[in-house]
């Protein structure tokens, strides 16, 4: 039997198998009316139809990219969990269906979506905050509906005057007359405005501050402030046209924070912020002991507003930084810097106890961390091993003489020898005999 055909026998058959077992994968879980592959759905067959949309497995719906619906008369409402664990879908069709309502968090969960189609459905409203995770920066089609012509349907002028779809958009006003979407202007239809007064405060940690948002719409307004994660105390007035924030007693894990004040009605949303810069003394978060990744690293976390001067100090000496011994800073935050001292091929002449001093005009930190690179030569022996064969002995002296030239067979040895010497707070003699 010919190899090659054998080859090309045993290709058709395994890609059968993988073709069946996609068809059994997905057989039990995509309905009748559709057909279900790896990454998309079709489910065009009016009978017996679907209700919604296809509940697969939650691995398959998350590598679903297209999902293509028509011709479905029971299909009538796009719910919160409908498109839920679709998370990857890129393009969306749903046209020629009895689409009637699509919850406000029908796509909450899919960010991805480059393309909407909603076209010949029975949509008469559709709110803004349906795409307000998206902008509107992707095709959205929704002419063949009949759509109001109310004010909760006018940011689809707003948003979608400048689409290829805009001039077959239609909507029908209260007395039935069907007119263009571009003439839409119902009375007392105003997108909401809003101002934040002050818009950035500068203030010592401790203080106190007040800011007041300020809206204006039609209809009136809500007037929201988002305030997770704040860690300062607050206070909110609320008014007719307006929300006072009252913030007592400022922590400096809000620096550089971003408080939103957002403004909506049923025709959009508009926000406003207030930004925070609290002013607060340094301090060392962490100072740690040294690690070896590429080069030897003493860790550091440090914090304050403004950002401190770093300072370092070897055995209580000034460490005058260089090419080899410098301050990196890995990471910057609006409140910490991460860093380490590092230090390139260090010996034992860099062994001893590193001082961290941190300053700002508000105050300083300090902190201490012993650091251990590599253990001093040991010379405390009548016969070091210097790499030579004469005899040699080591005796502390204030001046440095020979008493015997020797020969040495390894300079390194030597090299090790004067590296130590010179560190040492006295000098020594090489008597070599």
């Amino acid at each position: 039997m010919d190899s090659s055909a054998g080859e090309h026998g045993m290709a058709r058959s395994g890609l059968f198998l993988l073709l069946t077992g996609l068809m059994w994968r997905f057989g039990g879980a995509c309905p009748e009316s559709c057909t279900c592959s790896i990454s998309r759905i079709v489910c065009i067959d009016s009978e017996p139809g679907i209700e919604d949309f296809p509940v697969l497995t939650l691995d398959d719906m998350e590598n679903i990219t297209e999902i293509y619906i028509a011709n479905q008369n029971r299909l009538f409402d796009l719910s919160d969990s409908s498109l839920r664990h679709y998370i990857n879908l890129r393009n969306l069709t749903v046209t020629r269906t009895r689409l009637t309502s699509i919850s406000s968090d029908a796509f909450f969960n899919n960010t991805r979506l480059q393309y909407v189609n909603l076209r010949d459905n029975n949509l008469s409203t559709l709110s803004w905050r349906t795409f307000q995770n998206f902008n509107i920066t992707f095709p959205l089609l929704l002419s063949g509906n009949p759509l109001d012509c109310v004010c909760e349907n006018l940011w689809i002028k707003l948003k979608l005057q400048e689409e290829a779809d805009s001039p077959d958009l239609t909507c029908t006003d209260d007395r039935g007359v069907t007119r263009d979407f571009a003439t839409l202007t119902p009375p007392d239809c105003v997108v909401p405005t809003v101002e934040v007064t002050p818009q950035n405060v500068t203030e010592m940690e401790g203080g106190n501050v007040k800011a007041v948002c300020s809206a204006s719409g039609s209809p009136a307004p809500v007037i929201l402030w988002n305030l997770d994660m704040l860690s300062t105390h607050y206070e909110i007035d609320p008014l007719d046209t307006e929300s006072i924030l009252t913030l007592t007693g400022l922590s400096s894990d809000d620096n550089g924070r971003k408080i939103v004040c957002s403004v909506e009605n049923m025709v959009g949303q508009s926000e406003a912020t207030l930004e925070l810069n609290i002013l607060f003394p340094p301090a060392i978060l962490q100072l740690l002991p040294p690690e070896r990744n590429h080069h030897w690293c003493i860790p550091f976390t440090v914090t304050g507003n403004p950002k401190p001067e770093l300072r370092w100090y070897h055995n209580n000496t000034t460490l005058e930084e260089q090419d080899f011994i410098r301050t990196i800073i890995h990471e910057y935050t609006e409140n910490e810097d991460h860093g380490c001292l590092q230090l390139v091929n260090p010996t034992h002449i860099h062994n001893g106890k590193y001082r961290l001093v941190v300053k700002n005009e508000f105050g300083q930190d300090e902190k201490t961390v012993s650091a251990q690179f590599i253990d001093p030569p040991y010379f405390n022996t009548t016969e070091p091993e210097f790499g030579y064969s004469c005899k040699c002995n080591i005796i502390v002296k204030r001046t440095i003489n020979s008493s015997k030239k020797c020969i040495v067979s390894k300079l390194t040895a030597v090299l090790s020898f004067l590296l130590w010497a010179s560190s040492a707070s006295y000098t020594q003699t090489l008597v070599c005999v």
